[in-house]
């Protein structure tokens, strides 16, 4: 018996070679409806009108073309049980074996900000997601297919078993089709759905199996990367150049690289050296090599097996100098391909290219017992020129360049927060104490000597004048920091007595 396929999609990505394939590989009938039809009809492909097939027209303007028995009974009916054959016979309606469509595209109209309510509630699929659903629920005599991406393993399938599918595909791709009816309705519940302070009431988080980790942050944890969307983006959608399989710690890691490799401009060479998510090393210079040569030496000791971030095209010169030290990742926007030969002579160095490392998630979320919480992410932009100085003594030229610098890197340590630069490259890095002076003895021991006419940041206020007293006797001329404390005057006149200059920035970035 010939099989049958209904088509109504949206997206028509590759439709026509698919349905071509369908025809012509495997001899199935085509059954569409509206846009579907024409770009078929206009390939020269043979397909039947739904309207034609069930002999009722399209009505409401298109709402209203799928809805009815002889499509329902078609993909519902069970191909085991006499009754529904014999239902099938009497009304004279045919087993439909394939069901493509996709959806409307809800989500994207609803991203232009001038879209009105009238023309998002348009973009609400009906008979589609009732297409699939039918479908999906009868996987056991029939195929359902939501997205072009299926389109090749679906048809690799029918070629690799002489044109049948098995039970386990089937059921696969149901699965895969509720997941896309849940997200899609998630979507428009959401759009609808009264917000409580800018977030709505329910707030639903989907994902779909990237790959089972080895195991998570410690060998007896059990862990799993899943991704969110349709279409892989982010880390989903970095290409992973060479090395061993990442593993959680390594995406935790990258991920830390990201976020503050983010915060510098293209245009200015840098490089971040990652470990257990803190910086160790940051650096500017004219060029890359440089770059990662002054990042090294800020902390040669904690950089051994660290993750290494770079902002710009990895060329050869600096993949050559990576080679001389373990690393556990290097991701970076691009790489020469005399780079790449370089790097595989470390074969177990994981290198990913991301060009989209300046792309933040669209949010964070955090597990707790009985719940989580959600917060956008801190992309907060470092502005200088609203920053005020409070002290007697201005920040130089060249201080309020290392100023600028330590402020974006204190912003990706764990806090309490403390960041020492010099001359484009950072010094000393203080993370995760428990009192802010602790956090400041640290860095300006880690920095040493050369401290000496350095900068100081810090992720929050001075509530007392010990950080500033501490630092301006290690040799730190300048400092920036929020402000906002009561006590802020205190620490303004101890910076005052020192000869140091101050900045505060108003704006916070605690990282827990």
């Amino acid at each position: 018996m010939t099989k049958k396929a209904l088509l109504s999609v949206s997206d028509k990505t590759g439709l026509v070679d698919f349905a071509q394939a369908l025809v012509q590989e495997f001899g199935y009938e085509l059954l569409s409806s509206g846009g579907t039809a024409q770009a078929l009809q206009k390939a020269g492909l043979p397909v039947t009108q739904v309207a034609d097939y069930t002999g009722s027209p399209e009505i409401l303007g298109g709402r209203v073309k799928t809805l009815h028995p002889k499509i329902h009974g078609g993909i519902l009916a069970r191909r085991d049980v006499p009754q529904d054959l014999a239902d099938l016979a009497r009304l004279g309606i045919d087993c439909i074996d394939l069901v493509v469509v996709n959806l409307y595209p809800f989500a994207a109209t609803i991203k232009d900000p001038d879209t009105t309510d009238a023309e998002a509630i348009e973009q609400i699929d009906i008979g589609g997601p009732a297409l699939l659903r039918a479908a999906a629920k009868n996987y056991r005599f029939v195929t359902v297919v939501c997205a072009p991406q299926q389109y090749p393993d679906y048809l690799n399938h029918l070629r690799a078993h002489q044109g049948e599918t098995t039970e386990e595909l089937r059921r696969a791709y149901a699965a895969q089709a509720f997941t896309h009816t849940a997200a899609y309705d998630q979507q428009i519940a959401a759009y609808l759905t009264p917000t409580v302070n800018h977030w709505p009431q329910h707030w639903v988080c989907q994902g779909t199996l990237v790959q089972p980790l080895r195991y998570g942050e410690n060998p007896h944890q059990q862990a799993a990367w899943y991704r969110t969307g349709d279409e892989p983006t982010g880390w989903c959608a970095a290409q992973l150049l060479q090395g061993k399989e990442l593993s959680f710690n390594n995406l935790v890691d990258l991920e830390a690289a990201r976020r503050l490799i983010a915060e510098f401009p293209v245009a200015q060479p840098t490089v971040a050296i990652i470990k257990h998510t803190n910086p160790c090393g940051v650096a500017c210079a004219d060029d890359l090599l440089t770059a990662y040569q002054r990042a090294l030496q800020a902390d040669p000791v904690s950089a051994f097996g660290g993750i290494v971030a770079v902002n710009q095209t990895l060329d050869e010169a600096t993949a050559t100098a990576m080679t001389e030290l373990f690393l556990e990742c290097i991701v970076a926007p691009g790489c020469t391909v005399a780079a790449q030969a370089v790097l595989q002579k470390k074969a177990k160095v994981r290198v990913l290219i991301l060009p989209t490392l300046a792309e933040p998630p669209v949010a964070e979320l955090r597990m707790i017992s009985g719940g989580f919480l959600v917060q956008t992410p801190d992309v907060a932009p470092a502005q200088p020129e609203r920053w005020q100085v409070v002290t007697a003594k201005a920040p130089t030229a060249q201080e309020q360049a290392d100023l600028i610098l330590a402020w974006r890197v204190v912003k990706a340590v764990k806090s309490n927060a403390i960041v020492v630069a010099k001359d484009g490259v950072t010094l000393g890095i203080g993370c995760g104490q428990t009192n802010r002076v602790g956090s400041v003895r640290l860095a300006l021991a880690q920095a040493g000597a050369r401290a000496q006419g350095a900068v100081l940041a810090s992720d929050g206020f001075f509530p007392f004048a010990d950080s500033v007293t501490a630092a301006a006797a290690a040799g730190i001329t300048a400092v920036v920091q929020p402000g906002g404390s009561l006590r802020d005057e205190e620490s303004i006149q101890a910076a005052n007595a020192q000869g140091v200059a101050m900045v505060l920035t108003q704006v916070r970035h605690f990282y827990h």
